[in-house]
This record gives C-alpha cells, sequence and structure tokens, in this order.
C-alpha cells in the first residue's frame, strides 16, 4: 500500500501549489481524502490505486494544460466510492466542489476539478481537452500491466463486488469491457498510445473472452 505519510505530503503540495497563495493549512483536507480512501470496502479503489495514479499523471506531466488541477482531480476522482451505488463520481465532484474553495482553491480551478472528476465516468475525454486525456489516462493505466498485475487489479474488482451474483457480475464486467474496446483510442496522449493502448487492449481482450467462456471462474 502507497506510504499515507508521503501522500500526505504530495497533496500538500499540489494544493499550495494549484492555489498560489496562502490558505488554510492544506493538512486537514489530505487527512480526510487520505481516510476515505482507506475505508474498509475497497479493495481496488485504494491508496494503491490512488497513488498509481497520482505516479501517471507525473509521467503525463507534460501533456497536461495544468497538471495541479490534475493531480487533485486525480485525489477527488474515487474518493466517495461505495460499490453498490452508481453516482459515486457525481459525489465524489461534489465533494470537491464543497472542498476546495474551502480550502482555497478558485472557484475556476474547483470548477475544473469536478469537470475532470466527473469525466471518469466515460473516460472520453474530447480531443481539445488536454487535462481530461492526462487524468483518464493515468487513471486506465492499470490496463496495460503485466498479466500478474492484471490479474490482481481484476481480482480486487471481483472482491469489491463480492455482494453481485457471478452471472450477474460477469455480465457487467463483460458490458464494461466492450464498451472501453469500443472507444477509438484508450489513451489519448501520445505517451499512453505508444507506451499503452496495445497491452492494454490485449489485456481486456483476454480478460473478456474468459468472461464470455462457460465454466470459467470468474477473475
Amino acid at each position: 500500500m502507497a506510504d499515507p505519510e508521503a501522500l500526505r505530503a504530495r497533496f500538500v503540495r499540489t494544493l499550495e501549489a494549484a492555489r498560489g497563495g496562502a490558505g488554510p493549512d492544506p493538512a486537514p483536507y489530505a487527512d480526510n481524502l487520505l481516510a476515505r480512501w482507506q475505508e474498509p470496502q475497497r479493495r481496488y479503489h485504494t491508496l494503491t490505486h490512488l497513488g498509481a495514479v497520482l505516479d501517471r499523471v507525473d509521467e503525463l506531466e507534460e501533456y497536461a494544460a495544468d497538471p495541479d488541477v490534475v493531480r487533485l482531480a486525480a485525489w477527488f476522482h474515487d474518493a466517495v466510492y461505495l460499490p453498490e451505488r452508481s453516482e459515486n463520481e457525481e459525489r465524489s465532484a461534489r465533494l470537491a466542489e464543497r472542498a476546495l474553495p474551502e480550502a482555497g482553491l478558485s472557484d475556476e480551478k474547483t470548477a475544473e476539478v469536478a469537470r475532470l472528476v466527473r469525466l471518469t465516468v466515460t473516460h472520453d475525454p474530447a480531443g481539445d481537452d488536454p487535462d481530461g486525456q492526462v487524468l483518464c489516462d493515468a487513471d486506465l493505466a492499470v490496463l496495460a500491466s503485466p498479466p500478474s498485475a492484471y490479474a490482481a487489479y481484476t481480482a480486487a474488482v471481483r472482491e469489491e463486488y463480492h455482494f453481485v451474483p457471478n452471472d450477474a457480475f460477469r455480465a457487467g464486467r463483460a458490458e464494461i469491457l466492450r464498451r472501453l474496446l469500443a472507444l477509438p483510442r484508450l489513451f489519448r496522449t501520445p505517451y499512453g498510445r505508444e507506451k499503452w493502448e496495445a497491452t492494454a487492449r490485449y489485456n481486456l481482450t483476454a480478460e473478456l473472452e474468459m468472461l464470455s467462456t462457460p465454466g470459467t471462474a470468474a477473475p
């Protein structure tokens, strides 16, 4: 699991850079988010996932218009997460809209963070949306993991949805995979297209084939 102290320091730096001036102590806001990311219902959407997305944003920083706003969106993108609920992204965006102005961020940047969080519903940013492209690429980079890491990812997702019967989980997961594979491109940044696209499509296709084969266990 990612180190909470290191993540707290990253949030403090990001918020201070994004607001560009004095404001309330960022630490309590970091602690609130860290507590949310460590809730017991989480198996994949954990501090490890948060740290990985932040690392990928750093990797893609050159493509972003405002990297610190993208980093804040990464912090909030699954800050509200209940597997049995369907409006997690909307609730996460509203959390950002409440917390960030209080933390000293401008209304304009707060609105952009919330917009980016809502974009993770579809992971389909526009061609003229560099910040959306960076956040979505960073969030989907797990799809291009090596085989063992991809298997661990799918197992963790299944654990989060342990309350869903196997057949229903298979059908829902397969629909998500088909939707992703139907996108013209999974990754929108040049780096993502070059480094991650082919591997991610291979992983998604292999998982979909397994889910569609009678008699195989769900991952």
